[in-house]
């Protein structure tokens, strides 16, 4: 668990004890999906049970926390990932994708969603749901551990070097776990293959499909994933779908600033590398 109890010291020259209190309860509680108690709260973060509690009640009043019915615990609630939608640069990759997805969604009547890599995990900011009366999709808000993500995987593939080692280096701190021996080969072959296709680590009988979006400086800023579902006398074949979504990620990575040329180009450069190749 990643807390303030486990952080080292840092000096700070004009430090501001309220506030670092407040965010090592939002941190805490981002790392704790089950919830926690007053007093777990004041135990793992080394405070007192009467300074934690005026915390808690400031945050449950302002939204970011709420209790459960028996009043037992606090769960952080959706006002965080709320914000996280207005910052400029989310809101935008949304307003330019959500077109592009619900034409995607309707022209191989599946559903697809948009994540994009926070920390050690994939979090989806868009989705749209296949226009058929059943089907499968991943709840927008959702949080996927990144090596269980095929949209992370495609993410990461289409990422500098930097970029690629600093999200692994979160997802090792959250984790703790090491990468996965295979990574770079696997990642060498989503960008060689311009997308990834694999089954999906959670449910059996869906295929991840996931293609990346980039962004102006050519690097993927988001990936675009369908969970695909076969359905009986269903005529979209596995080409069919590469087709719409390599067309979907260049409209949505032209919109964002990527070159006509770099979105339009099936293959890359080698993982790592400075790259416009979109799929």
């Amino acid at each position: 668990m990643r807390n303030a109890a486990s952080k080292p010291a840092v000096k700070r020259d004009y430090p501001a004890p309220a506030l670092e209190k407040g965010l090592d309860i939002l941190e805490l509680f981002a790392s704790t999906p089950g919830g926690l108690t007053v007093s777990e709260v004041a135990r793992t973060l080394n405070r007192t049970v009467s300074e934690i509690f005026r915390m808690l009640l400031c945050l449950e009043q302002r939204g970011y926390l709420s209790q459960t019915e028996n009043r037992e615990k606090y769960h952080l609630t959706l006002q965080l990932f709320h914000m996280a939608q207005e910052h400029p640069p989310t809101k935008r990759l949304v307003t330019e994708a959500l077109p592009a997805m619900h034409s995607l969604a309707y022209k191989l009547r599946q559903s697809c969603h948009l994540g994009v890599i926070d920390g050690g995990h994939v979090v989806i900011v868009a989705q749209v749901d296949a226009p058929e009366s059943t089907g499968f999709y991943v709840k927008m808000g959702s949080k996927v551990e990144l090596m269980h993500a095929a949209t992370g995987h495609v993410i990461l593939a289409y990422q500098t070097e930097d970029s690629r080692r600093r999200a692994l280096d979160e997802w090792t701190r959250e984790t703790k776990r090491t990468k996965p021996a295979d990574l770079d080969a696997h990642l060498a072959k989503i960008h060689r293959l311009g997308y990834e296709k694999r089954a999906s680590y959670q449910v059996t009988g869906v295929v991840n499909v996931s293609f990346p979006v980039l962004g102006a400086d050519g690097n993927a800023v988001a990936g675009l994933t369908i969970p695909y579902v076969k359905r009986i006398e269903d005529n979209v074949t596995m080409p069919e779908v590469f087709k719409v979504m390599r067309e979907a990620t260049r409209e949505i990575s032209e919109a964002l600033g990527a070159s006509p040329t770099a979105s339009s180009t099936r293959r890359g450069t080698k993982p790592g590398k400075q790259s416009r190749a979109v799929c």
